[in-house]
């Protein structure tokens, strides 16, 4: 509920005071459209300008849930026709965002299809591998349909809840599934920068230090004593592992970064770029967190080639598996897991655990746990991580009329 007993009305993530009056017309199209302001007071400034930049970050043609707190039967799925908003600064006094939306209606969730299309194919591998394809739609979805074939499933339980995950899912099916507009975000993958503030759309700054990457399975965020942080929800809390990646073998690890970016910000992949100087040139590496998954994926380049590396910040007893793609804990951890990590591509595996190429200019790479470690259930081995990582699917979600 917003400040002073407002209403919320949410589009898609971004959550706004929710209006008086809603405009909506017939004919060919039901469009919608509505406008507000948000204002500091009573938000916080970083609130305003957050949700400024998420209004303008709506894509024409974009599928989004849209949820009211005072008027629940216009709950449902709509299509973006325009989006703008107006960003006033009134100095040391207050800020203003005037927005302004326009909606074509496609239909509550009990006459809506959402639509995944997975498209591409299985990884380039040296390894021989054909991979799994898997699908995570959000919790709370319904009806999953993928035709004639029916998929498998299993439930990885996150901050957010129990997810179910769909393995073996059919080569050229596009998997159609019902979801109530209120549960569409319980999953999801997020972005936050300073103060925990979620990112909406991918033209927004992140602070370097201070942002995070999260699906409720996995969280990751840069770290004062390593490259990033790696932490797994297992057991009803989240455990860290640091993790270094380097240009330069085990010589000089990266523990600051200079830049951090937003490539893709969707609730079922997000895209997070961090830049380094190496003075001279730079090294860039992109981190890809699906919905529903236990990976954080990695691709690091720089311009020369160099010994690239992605490893444990300290030496951790592992198992190579380098020969099949792979490199694991050899014992549970405190918590009953074990830390896995792996490519696509030949590697050489590193002592501490990690994956080293050397004389490459890029590197993929795949980080994630072994829930249950020992006792992991089928979809949580390592080998079923690595598998999903060869053949994880990009995603997009359409609504369509049932």
């Amino acid at each position: 509920m917003s400040l002073y007993n407002w209403g919320d009305v949410t589009l898609g993530r971004i959550p706004l005071r929710e209006v008086f009056a809603v405009a909506e017309s017939g004919g060919d199209d039901r469009s919608l459209d509505l406008e507000g302001q948000e204002s500091y007071p009573p938000l916080t400034r970083a609130q305003v300008i957050a949700r400024h930049d998420g209004i303008n970050s709506l894509i024409p043609g974009q599928c989004i849930p849209v949820t009211w707190t005072d008027k629940p039967e216009r709950n449902g799925y709509y299509t973006v026709k325009s989006a703008s908003s107006t960003y006033t600064e009134y100095r040391t006094d207050m800020v203003t965002a005037d927005w302004k939306v326009s909606l074509d209606r496609v239909g509550s969730d009990s006459e809506t299809d959402l639509q995944s299309r997975l498209t591409g194919a299985v990884r380039l591998n040296d390894f021989s591998l054909t991979g799994e394809r898997w699908h995570a739609p959000p919790i709370g979805h319904y009806g999953y349909y993928t035709g004639a074939t029916n998929p498998t499933t299993m439930t990885r339980t996150g901050a957010d809840g129990a997810m179910t995950v769909y393995r073996g899912v059919p080569a050229g099916v596009s998997p159609k599934w019902g979801c109530p507009p209120t549960s569409y975000l319980t999953g999801r993958v997020r972005v936050t920068t300073t103060a925990s503030q979620e990112v909406y759309g991918v033209d927004v700054p992140l602070n370097a230090a201070g942002w995070s990457l999260s699906n409720g399975l996995v969280n990751v965020t840069p770290s004062a004593s390593a490259s990033f942080d790696v932490q797994a929800y297992t057991g009803g809390a989240y455990h860290s592992k640091l993790w270094n990646v380097s240009v330069a073998g085990s010589a000089s690890s990266i523990t600051s970064w200079d830049g951090a970016t937003l490539l893709r910000n969707d609730p079922e992949m997000c895209i997070v770029r961090l830049v380094k100087g190496l003075n001279p040139g730079r090294a860039t590496l992109d981190l890809t967190l699906r919905r529903g998954s236990r990976t954080v994926e990695g691709y690091l380049q720089t311009g020369t080639a160099a010994t690239l590396a992605a490893y444990r910040s300290t030496l951790e007893t592992n198992t190579s598996f380098a020969a099949s793609g792979y490199v694991t804990a050899t014992g549970n951890d405190a918590d009953g897991n074990r830390f896995a990590v792996g490519s696509a591509r030949a590697f050489t595996a590193h002592t501490n655990g990690g994956i080293t190429k050397s004389s490459a200019t890029s590197m993929d790479f795949w980080i994630g746990v072994v829930a249950g470690g020992g006792s992991a259930v089928s979809g949580d081995a390592a080998t079923d991580l690595r598998n999903m990582y060869v053949a994880c699917m990009p995603e997009s979600v359409y609504g369509v009329r049932r």
